[in-house]
Parts: structure tokens; sequence; C-alpha cells
């Protein structure tokens, strides 16, 4: 239950917060991955280039997670990914509202709030890309943290979150967090950050605590530092064998050094910032459904766990991947079972039915795999 007091150590509520928060809706995300492609970096291009040549190369666990650009021109709906969540394969072009959290004296300055988003787009396309349910609002706040600031606060929070959601918070363990929580706030406000840290830490537990989202985002407009993201869940982590070789975002071309304007988790979870959140019970984070399920989205059937034993193949012996192709008795009568495209063997269907309806989207990416 929220407190109507702030504390550190009790669950705030995002009532209480004084940061403002600005919503950048779905059409005006549209008008930055415009601007964005328009303008495109050549660093992100160049990955998406060496991901379109390696294909199903990092497919060959068909259950793992899955990023493909196999025809078209560089767009977002022509470029697939395989969510975590449902195990669906949609592509990128799907937008979101970003709800960026921020000091007031930003407003007061009239600082325009959109290149916080635009410098962070092509890894929130991807991330937003990853989950099919719960991401359809993105979570921002904004600091001006220095790059060891942002690694305190980081760590502060990976020690909150392990000890107070769903979990009794023991005296010796209170004692050690008000301790860091009083540090970190004398240390920002001597070097006068904003917003100050009870601010941020008020926002970010209120989040956590009312939107369960996969990851927040801790935004720093300070040119020597990074920005941060928290994810909540190891399964929500870009893998590393796709993602190894993901741009820093440094604008400097002839940089050598690792710097980082995001730290977007190139190495997996080894590299990324995970919140060991307890699940479950009463003062837990929301529990977490993962299902395989119907690859059209607007079909909600997912399938049982031991169906990967009983899958049929739709259109045996199609070359086309089309549903015209095949005998079409057996496999409806098997719908349930899971029915997997002949071409790509990458999704399952429900039935014939919701094939035909996704294949004008599911064409996009429909490809034999390399071997």
């Amino acid at each position: 239950m929220a407190q109507k007091h702030y504390s550190p150590v009790h669950t705030p509520s995002l009532s209480m917060s004084e940061l403002v928060c600005k919503t950048i809706d779905c059409d005006s995300t549209d008008l930055l991955i415009d601007k964005w492609l328009e303008h495109r970096n050549d660093a992100y291009w160049d990955w998406f280039q060496r991901v379109r040549e390696r294909k199903h190369v990092a497919n060959a666990a068909k259950k793992g997670q899955v990023l493909l650009w196999n025809k078209g021109v560089f767009v977002p709906e022509n470029i697939f990914c395989r969510t975590v969540d449902t195990g669906r394969l949609i592509p990128l072009d799907r937008t979101w509202t970003t709800h960026v959290y921020y000091h007031k004296s930003m407003q007061d300055r009239r600082l325009s709030l959109m290149p916080v988003v635009f410098t962070m787009l092509p890894e929130l396309m991807l991330l937003r890309g990853m989950h099919d349910r719960r991401c359809d609002d993105i979570f921002v706040i904004v600091t001006d943290l220095k790059r060891q600031e942002m690694d305190d606060v980081t760590e502060y929070f990976k020690l909150v979150c392990k000890h107070t959601f769903g979990r009794t918070l023991k005296p010796s363990m209170e004692q050690k967090l008000l301790y860091e929580h009083m540090r970190l706030t004398h240390a920002l406000a001597r070097h006068r950050r904003t917003p100050c840290f009870p601010q941020i830490d008020l926002a970010f537990r209120a989040i956590l605590r009312e939107h369960s989202p996969p990851f927040i985002v801790l935004f720093s407009h300070q040119t020597t530092s990074y920005s941060q993201i928290f994810f909540t869940h190891p399964a929500f982590v870009p893998a590393e064998e796709i993602f190894y070789d993901f741009p820093s975002g440094c604008p400097n071309p002839s940089c050598t050094e690792d710097c980082e304007m995001i730290r977007f988790p190139r190495w997996g979870q080894d590299g990324a910032t995970i919140l060991d959140l307890k699940r479950g019970g009463r003062n837990g984070a929301r529990r977490i459904k993962f299902r395989d399920m119907c690859n059209w989205v607007d079909c909600d059937l997912h399938f049982d766990d031991d169906s990967e034993s009983r899958l049929q193949s739709i259109g045996e012996g199609s070359s086309d991947g089309s549903v015209e192709d095949g005998g079409t008795a057996e496999t409806e009568s098997k719908k349930n079972s899971g029915l997997v495209c002949s071409k790509c063997r990458l999704v399952k269907y429900c039935s014939l039915d919701c094939q035909r309806r996704d294949w004008m989207e599911h064409r996009r990416v429909c490809s034999k795999p390399v071997d």
C-alpha cells in the first residue's frame, strides 16, 4: 500500500511526485521515426545491414530471440522481432507513448523533450518490438547526472528493489538503505543536480509499483554521462548473439573509447542492469506470464507447454508458405496443437484462418532458413 508521505523504505505514489510529466503520443513518435529515417545514423544503418546479412544464422534455436530484415527497404515495417512474452514475430512499426518525467526548471528554460526520445529512438524501437503486451507505454526520467553519479544511483536502485519489493525489510538493511539514500541526496544536492535524488527515487519506485513496465530509462543530458536502462526481468534483456555489435551511440566517429550515450546491453544479461523484483504476493511486483501464442495479433489463443511435440506444418510441401497449397482438412482438425509456417518455420498459428489473416504482414519476412 502506498504511503501518504515519502519514505525511502516504503512504497511511494506517483501522485506525490513534483516532477512534470510530458506525454509524447504515438503520432509524435511516428514523426520522430520518419525524421530518424531521413537523417539516419551510419552506425545504426550499418548494424541493421549486418542483421540483414546474418538472416537466420542466429535463429537456430527457434524459441530464442529473433531479429530479421529479409525483404524490402529499410523501414520499421520490414524489420521483424520475436516478442519475448508471446513468441510472435511482429514488425517494429508499432509505435508507443512515452511518458517523460522531468524537473520544472527544464520547462522554465523552454527545453524541448523531443530530443530526449530522438536520442534513444533506435534503442526504444527495438525494446518496444521485443514485447507484445504491456509495452505501449515507455517511462523515462530525465536527470543531469554525471557518469559516476549514474553508477551510484544504479547500484542504489538495484539494492532497494532487491530488499523492498515483496520482501520483509530487515532492520540492518533498512539502516543501510537509509544511509545510502542520505549519502546520495547530499552528494547530488551539493552539485545542484535536478531533480533531487528523493524525487528521482519517488518517481522511479512509483512507476515500478503502479505500471510494472518491462523497463525504465533513467536519462541524463550530460554529455559526459550515459543513460541507463533498468530491466525488470532477465527475459526482457536483448540477446547477446543478436546485439553483440550494436552501436554505442557515440556521435564521434573517431572515438576509440567504449563510451555510450545509452547503456544498451550488448552482452546480454552480463552487461544489463536487472532489478531483482519479487513477484506475486500482496506487496510483490506483478506476475509475468510468458505464453507461446498464435502469430495473428488479434488472436488470444495460446499453446500449452507440450504443444511443441505436436506441431503440424501448414501447407506441407508448399514452397511459398501460402495457405492455398497443401491439405487443409488434416491441419484444420489439429489447429489447437499449433500450425507452423512451412516456409520459414518461425511462427505458429492456431488455424488456417489466422494464417490467412496474418499473411499480408508475415509475407514481408517469410523466407526459407539459411543453413
